[in-house]
C-alpha cells in the first residue's frame, strides 16, 4: 500500500495542543546551579548495581585477559575526560563537596546530563555545543569555510594555530600515547585469545587505534560468531558532538556473552530481509538491503568506561555504525541484559505504577521491555543509509539533526519490528499489548534525561505523535495515562513512515523544523515528570565494577 505523507510543516501548524502540553521547554532555568547541599541528593538519584556475571564460564585465558582489557577501557576513558571537558584533575581541584565530585565523575564534567546539561559547578556556564571536538568560539560560517575535505572525517578535532586559524589533527596524533599503549594491550589480549575471531579483531582493532581507519576491524568484529568475551573499543558514537554531529567520542566496555540466551534470538536474524520489506513506506524508501550476516546476542556488561559510562547507562549496542558495514555485513545486536534488568526493575516498573492506569500496569513487562530494546536496535540498521537520489548518506544529509531522527526511527521502528513478527506467528503467545504499554511507560523513563540528547529528544517527537493520533488519553482528574489499543497500532506505522520519509529524503529542513518544534519537554509534561521525581524514583544506574567486583 502505498502512504500518503502529510507535511510536517501542516502538523506543526495546525494540530492542537492541549493545555497540559502548552510553554515547550525545560521549565527549568539553564542557568541554575545545584547547591551542594543538595549534591547527595543528585549522586542517590543513581541507583548503584554491581557488574558481575558468571566467571566460571570463562577459560583461564579468559580470565587473564580481563584485567588487560580494563585498562584500555580506562585509557579510553582519559581520552574521553579529554574530549568531552578537558582537564579532569583541575576540575576536581575546583570542587570542594566529596558528593559534588562524584556526581562530577558520574557526569563526566560540571554539566547534569539528565537534567539538560546544566551547570552544577559555579564558575561553568552553558556546556560547549561541541565539546572539545572543536574550538569553543567556533561557529558554523567558520566550519563551512574551513578547506579540508577531513574535517567530517569521525576520528579528528578542529583546534586553532597560534594565528587563531583552523587546523585538523588527528585522534591518534592528538591522543598518541594513550592510543599507542592502548593499541599494545589489545595486542597482549590478542596473543592470548582462544578464539580465532577474536584473536583476529584485537589484532586489527590495535592497528585501527594507531590510524583512525576502522573499517577492516569493523568487518572483523562482524565476523565473531562463537567469541565468549567482547569489547567495544575506540571511538563509537557522536553523541557529545551537538555542533555537528560528526566527531566520535572514545568509549570502551567489556562484555561477556550470555550463550544460553543468545541461541533463543539466533532465528531473528535471517528475518531481517523481510523485515526490511516490510516497512510501512513506499517502495522507493526500502530498496536497501540488510546485509543478512547481522547477528543478534545477549551479553552482560563486565566493565564500562568513557562516552558509554557517561550520563545514563547504555542497555543494547547497534554496531558498526558505519554504513559501509551495514551495506557488506549488517550490523550487529547486543542485549546487556544485566543492565537491562536492573533498569527494568529499579526505574521503569516504579515508573509505570505511578503514571499509567492501574488497569494497563500488568502490562508492562521485562520480556516486552527486552523485545522493543532489542528491536530499536535492528532497526538501526535496516531502513535507509543512502538518501533516495543517492547524493549523502542520511547521516551527512540531516547533520546534527540526524542523531534524533534516527533515535526516533529506532524506537518506532523497533516497535513495528515486534508487531510484525508477532502477526507472522514468530513469536508464539505474544499479546503485542504488553510491548506497546512497556513502550509508551518507557518514555516517562527517557525523557526524564531531558532533551539535551538524541534520545531525549527522539522520546518527544514520538509523544507528540502519540497523542495527534490519539494513541495515548490522560485522565486530567488524576493525571495518569493510558494507551489507546485501538489507534496506536496505525499511530506507530504513520510514524515510522514519516521519518522514513525525512531520512530518505535527506530533508535537512524538514527535520530541523520537526526536532525543534516537537523536540522539547512541554511545561504541562514536565509537572507530570516533577511527580516521578516526587517520588525519589531513581533516573538512572550507577556501576559498582572492577576486578573486585567480578570476584577475580
Amino acid at each position: 500500500m502505498k502512504i500518503q505523507f502529510m507535511k510536517i510543516s501542516k502538523i506543526i501548524a495546525y494540530v492542537a495542543i492541549p493545555a497540559f502540553m502548552v510553554s515547550c521547554g525545560t521549565g527549568n532555568d539553564t542557568n541554575r546551579k545545584t547547591t551542594p547541599g543538595k549534591m547527595e541528593e543528585k549522586v542517590k538519584e543513581y541507583a548503584l548495581f554491581k557488574l558481575t556475571t558468571d566467571i566460571s564460564k570463562l577459560s583461564g585465558n579468559e580470565k587473564k585477559m580481563i584485567p588487560i582489557l580494563i585498562h584500555v577501557a580506562d585509557i579510553m576513558d582519559e581520552i574521553y575526560w579529554k574530549q568531552t571537558f578537558g582537564d579532569k584533575q583541575k576540575l576536581f581541584s575546583e570542587i570542594a563537596d566529596e558528593s559534588a565530585k562524584q556526581f562530577a565523575m558520574i557526569n563526566y564534567g560540571p554539566w547534569d546530563r539528565l537534567d539538560g546539561d546544566k551547570p552544577f559547578v559555579e564558575k561553568y556556564g552553558e556546556k560547549p555545543k561541541g565539546a572539545n571536538f572543536y574550538p569553543a568560539d567556533i561557529t558554523k560560517e567558520e566550519f563551512e569555510k574551513f578547506n579540508d575535505t577531513d574535517k567530517t572525517s569521525w576520528y579528528t578535532i578542529l583546534k586553532r594555530k597560534s594565528d587563531k586559524s583552523l587546523e585538523l589533527v588527528w585522534y591518534h596524533h592528538e591522543f598518541k600515547a594513550q592510543i599507542e599503549k592502548a593499541a599494545e594491550l589489545l595486542k597482549q589480549a590478542a596473543a592470548l585469545a582462544e578464539d580465532p575471531g577474536l584473536k583476529n579483531y584485537f589484532e586489527l582493532r590495535a592497528k585501527a587505534l594507531l590510524t583512525d581507519d576502522y573499517l577492516e576491524s569493523d568487518l572483523a568484529w562482524m565476523d565473531m560468531k562463537n567469541n565468549t568475551i567482547d569489547m567495544v573499543v575506540g571511538p563509537i558514537e557522536n553523541y557529545d558532538d551537538q555542533l555537528f554531529g560528526y566527531k566520535a567520542a572514545q568509549s570502551g566496555q567489556l562484555l561477556v556473552k550470555d550463550k544460553a540466551w543468545s541461541e533463543r534470538l539466533a532465528r531473528y536474524g535471517a528475518l531481517m530481509p523481510k523485515l526490511q520489506e516490510s516497512l510501512p513506506v513506499d517502495d522507493k524508501y526500502k530498496k536497501e538491503k540488510p546485509g543478512v550476516d547481522s547477528d543478534m546476542n545477549v551479553y552482560d556488561a563486565i566493565y564500562c568506561a568513557g562516552d558509554c559510562n557517561s550520563g545514563s547507562k547504555n542497555i543494547a549496542i547497534n554496531l558498526p555504525n558505519d554504513e559501509r558495514v551495514h551495506a557488506k555485513k549488517g550490523s550487529r545486536k547486543l542485549q546487556l541484559k544485566n543492565s537491562m534488568q536492573a533498569k527494568f526493575e529499579k526505574i521503569l516498573v516504579p515508573i509505570s505504577n505511578l503514571m499509567m492506569t492501574e488497569d494497563q500496569r500488568g502490562y508492562v513487562k521485562f520480556d516486552a521491555f527486552f523485545e522493543n530494546v532489542m528491536f530499536h536496535e535492528v532497526a538501526h540498521g535496516l531502513g535507509i543509509k543512502k538518501t533516495i537520489d543517492q547524493k549523502a548518506t542520511v547521516r551527512d544529509a540531516l547533520k546534527d539533526y540526524y542523531a534524533a531522527i534516527e533515535e526516533a526511527k529506532a524506537d518506532i521502528l523497533g516497535l513495528y519490528f515486534v508487531s510484525k513478527l508477532a502477526e507472522m506467528g514468530e513469536m508464539k503467545g505474544k499479546d503485542i499489548r504488553d510491548n506497546y504499554v512497556t513502550f509508551f511507560a518507557g518514555i516517562f523513563r527517557s525523557v526524564r534525561f531531558g532533551v539535551s540528547n538524541a534520545h531525549g529528544k527522539a522520546n518527544m517527537l514520538t509523544f507528540y505523535w502519540f497523542h495527534e493520533k490519539g494513541a495515548f488519553m490522560r485522565d486530567e482528574k488524576t493525571g495518569l495515562y493510558q494507551v489507546n489499543f485501538d489507534k496506536i497500532k496505525e499511530a506507530v506505522s504513520s510514524l515510522g513512515a514519516q521519518l522514513l520519509a525525512v531520512e530518505g529524503d535527506g530533508n535537512y529542513a524538514e527535520a530541523k523544523k520537526w526536532v525543534d518544534a516537537k523536540g522539547n519537554i512541554a511545561a504541562g509534561l514536565q509537572k507530570d515528570l516533577d511527580r516521578i521525581a516526587k517520588a525519589e524514583i531513581p533516573r538512572d544506574i550507577v556501576f559498582e565494577q572492577g576486578l573486585k567486583a567480578l570476584g577475580l
